[in-house]
């Protein structure tokens, strides 16, 4: 047994556990696995274990995945694997991105949601689009503030962009909060999920992707429909600098 399949047994009991103390069945819990920084081979070998949703953070990192995969046959079975955009994406990249992606889960903007629906037009493909909401005061954190004119902007075109399939909404809890804020933060989401879905009835909101390695247990609770995990899965990431010298080499 590898130590990625031992981490998915792992975590599959984890998540079992989880979703017995909420209530809930396995089943209302989709497992996304952050590949990010994991080359092409790990996604292989998550989907050979029988992952098919994998988030990755940015456009540049997994073009170079798809073309070392291409070259190297390494997915023999991309088409049963989708692959979405978790991380913040400038709108000038949204062309790229829609090419690539199957779903962008970091929509911020009215005119982010503008390009993506052009570009996925172009494409002749309708990409599964969140909304990211920021809900933590940290800066270094990316979305939409929930009360913002933005927002509500965005809601309102959304009905009207015909390549773009809405899904519903995520969020990054704080790092390093206490339980009780992580909790709260995660309840915002689902009340302004429940808010949103009655003032836009016309929008699909089925999406609630909340928690990570460290907080997915309170996100089940808190109803989270998408977990997204990557260390609890892959391992720890290598550091930065070390990174960054790996992808100088795709380039």
């Amino acid at each position: 047994m590898t130590a990625l399949s031992e981490n998915f047994e792992r975590l599959e009991e984890a998540i079992g556990a989880a979703c017995r103390a909420a209530a809930r069945v396995r089943s209302e819990v989709e497992l996304m696995a952050v590949s990010k920084t994991f080359p092409a081979e790990s996604i292989a070998e998550a989907a050979a274990l029988g992952l098919t949703l994998f988030g990755e953070n940015r456009v540049q990192e997994f073009s170079s995945k798809v073309s070392h995969a291409a070259e190297n046959g390494t997915w023999a079975v991309r088409e049963r694997l989708r692959f979405h955009l978790i991380g913040h994406l400038q709108s000038n990249k949204a062309a790229k991105a829609a090419e690539l992606f199957d779903g962008v889960d970091s929509l911020d903007s009215v005119r982010l949601a503008e390009r993506l629906n052009e570009a996925a037009g172009r494409f002749g493909k309708r990409l599964q689009v969140l909304i990211e909401v920021k809900l933590s005061p940290e800066a270094t954190k990316t979305g939409l503030d929930p009360g913002s004119n933005e927002a509500a902007m965005l809601l309102e075109r959304l009905g009207e962009l015909e390549n773009l399939a809405f899904r519903g909404l995520m969020t990054i809890a704080p790092w390093g909060a206490a339980d009780d804020v992580t909790r709260a933060c995660f309840r915002s989401l689902r009340l302004l999920r429940d808010r949103w879905a009655s003032a836009h009835p016309n929008l699909k909101f089925d999406v609630l992707s909340m928690g990570m390695s460290g907080d997915f247990a309170p996100a089940i609770q808190e109803g989270a429909t998408r977990i997204r995990i990557g260390t609890a899965l892959f391992g720890a990431r290598k550091p930065l600098a070390e990174r960054r010298r790996q992808e100088s080499e795709f380039e």
